[in-house]
This record gives structure tokens, C-alpha cells and sequence, in this order.
């Protein structure tokens, strides 16, 4: 697999829409696919999920960080709900500032949680920090290299990028099939995904360390 950090030359690069206008694609592309199979779609994604990503079924188990979802973002509250019932920490973010990494806390499935912006949950202010090993991402698009395209706020990226300096992280984008691409801009800060699951099946991402 090609590597992200390399994959577009200047010539290549500028042959890519903007990113914004691929944002604007990406998100009308999400929300008719949410529509048509919404419930269905987070089930087939937990199924795969299960089938295909190596999370580890030893003593400690992983603590798995997912997202409460906003819009029309794949919804991962069922597979977080099974991974909490099969003994798996699970974790919510929190955004702490708008240039700093996200912070992580720990999330059951009847824990309560607190307004977040745009129409999300985030966890409550009791609940501890914790310290994922496998982080669910949601994403507007992603490419056949593992790049993902978020929203521009880079929270993810910088958090990624925290997260892999200290340890081995295993970043997992959820998502609709209809937000794949063949190609998209790679910016140096850029985080890129090694393995993305749909509701049509899972695909790894060679990445170097």
C-alpha cells in the first residue's frame, strides 16, 4: 500500500478539488446514505467490526474510544453498547480547547453524559480520564491510502498524533461506503486511518510508524 505521507506530488495534489468542496461532496453523499440505511448500516458495521479488527481478547482488554453521533455520522453506539457487554472499557471525547487534543472518559452504555455542541453527547464531568488503545473516528470521506477527511477543526489529527508518540493507537474510521475515495489531499499533519469498516465490510491501511 502506498504510503500517505507521499501519495500526492505538487502536479497530482492540485489536480484534487479543494478540500472544502470535497467536504460539501462527502457530508451530501453521508446524509443521503444515512437516510436509506441508517440503524441498519451501524448494525452491519458492529458485525464487521467484530468479524475483522483485531482488538485483542486477552486480560487487560483494550479500552476502545468512540464518538456519540452528530448529523448524519455512522452511528457507533451499537458496537460500543456490544464491546462494553463483552467486557471492553469503552470511552467517550471531550473536547478540551479548540488547538488542544481531545481528552478521553470513561463511558458505560447507562452512564449519563451532557449536552455537546451540534447535536452530540459528550461525557460527564464526573467521569474519569482514560487512555484509549483503539479510537473509533468518525469522518466525511476517506481514500484508498487510509486519509481521512474530517471537518477542518483537526482535533482528531492532533490527537492521533499525541496518541502515537506515547504508544501503539489504532485509529478506525466508521463510516458509509458511499464516503470512499480514490484520492485525497494529504496535508504533513494529516493522521491517516489503519483500517476504516463500512456497513459492506473492513479495510486495512499500510502505515509506517
Amino acid at each position: 500500500m502506498t504510503d500517505p505521507t507521499n501519495q500526492n506530488g505538487p502536479s497530482e495534489a492540485s489536480s484534487l478539488p479543494s478540500k472544502s468542496v470535497l467536504r460539501q461532496q462527502a457530508l451530501e453523499a453521508r446524509a443521503d446514505a444515512h437516510k436509506a440505511l441508517g440503524h441498519e448500516a451501524a448494525l452491519a458495521v458492529l458485525d464487521h467490526f467484530l468479524a475483522d479488527i483485531p482488538i485483542g481478547v486477552a486480560a487487560p482488554l483494550p479500552v476502545v474510544a468512540g464518538y456519540f453521533p452528530m448529523r448524519s455520522e455512522m452511528d457507533p453506539l451499537p458496537l460500543m453498547r456490544k464491546l462494553a457487554a463483552l467486557g471492553y472499557s469503552c470511552a467517550l471525547p471531550r473536547v478540551v480547547a479548540a488547538e488542544a487534543p481531545l481528552s478521553f472518559h470513561a463511558w458505560t452504555p447507562d452512564a449519563p453524559t451532557d449536552a455537546g455542541p451540534f447535536g452530540t453527547r459528550v461525557p460527564n464531568g464526573a467521569a474519569p480520564v482514560v487512555h484509549p488503545d483503539i479510537l473509533l473516528v468518525p469522518l466525511l470521506a476517506f481514500d484508498l491510502q487510509g486519509v481521512r477527511l474530517g471537518f477542518g477543526g483537526g482535533f482528531y489529527d492532533r490527537t492521533l498524533e499525541r496518541l502515537r508518540r506515547a504508544r501503539p493507537v489504532l485509529a478506525v474510521g466508521i463510516a458509509f461506503s458511499v464516503q470512499e475515495r480514490d484520492r485525497l489531499p494529504f496535508d504533513a499533519y494529516d493522521q491517516p486511518l489503519d483500517w476504516v469498516v463500512t456497513e459492506v465490510g473492513s479495510r486495512q491501511f499500510e502505515r509506517k510508524p
